[in-house]
């Protein structure tokens, strides 16, 4: 699974920030770091630390990535950390990874995300775990692009 390309060579130390660290920013996190390993640190965190969901470990699970260690953190308890690259996954994520570069000198991306919670209270079990998938998968693609790498599960 090789890291390739110049925009790697600085991207040592990757944030991925959402909402609640709770679905979008934990699938990334975990997925960056089921394909390259140790080779970058990765960290997650959201505007405000929601809980872990359950549907979210259950689909990654599918794939082989377990998040069930995962703590979800808010981007105000990243504290000193610093990071090469932030990648925002929503609108408000965007807003604080912006003020993170006040005392960072981290690059921005922001990767707009669908929010797979965002169904109607009578969809079904079978509705959810299909957003979420959506989700997961489109985060799959997008992280292998980025990052150049190659393998890991067909999502």
């Amino acid at each position: 699974m090789p890291l390739a390309g110049a925009q790697n060579a600085d991207a040592r130390r990757v944030l991925f920030a959402c909402s609640l660290n709770a679905v979008r920013s934990p699938m990334a996190e975990g997925i960056l770091r089921y394909l390259v390993g140790p080779r970058i640190q990765v960290s997650s965190a959201g505007v405000r630390a929601g809980d872990i969901d359950p549907y979210c470990a259950t689909v990654m699970s599918e794939i082989g990535i377990d998040l069930s260690k995962h703590k979800p953190m808010a981007i105000s308890d990243v504290g000193d950390d610093a990071f090469d690259l932030i990648i925002s996954l929503s609108p408000e994520a965007h807003h604080q990874a912006l003020e993170l570069t006040r005392t960072m000198p981290a690059r921005v991306e922001y990767w707009p995300t669908l929010d797979a919670t965002a169904l109607p209270e009578d969809a079904t079990q079978e509705q959810i775990l299909a957003s979420y998938r959506k989700v997961r998968d489109h985060l799959f693609r997008r992280v292998k692009m980025r990052f150049a790498v190659s393998g890991g599960p067909a999502p």
